[in-house]
């Protein structure tokens, strides 16, 4: 899963990384039930903190588009083509 971040975005970090997830499981890349990186595997990967990856994890959540299991992990929701 690739996140790339821009400083010099106007919009905050966890809002960059939820709408790239979110686009990515729009566009298929990634599928129903497909395990996420944990949140500090993915805060080490592009570099910021953990806080940051929890609030856009619970944004995606939030929105359906997302899903946590307890002791497993986040997997990407079923049903997220109805979204479209």
């Amino acid at each position: 899963m690739d996140i790339i971040i821009s400083n010099t975005s106007d919009k905050p970090i966890y809002e960059q990384i939820s709408s790239q997830i979110k686009s990515q499981i729009l566009s298929g890349a990634l599928t129903c039930g497909e395990k996420l990186p944990s949140i500090r595997a993915l805060a080490n990967g592009v570099g910021v903190s953990v806080i940051t990856t929890k609030r856009a994890y619970s944004d995606l959540e939030a929105e359906g588009f997302i899903e946590t299991v307890q002791g497993k992990g986040c997997f990407v929701a079923s049903g997220n083509h109805e979204m479209l």
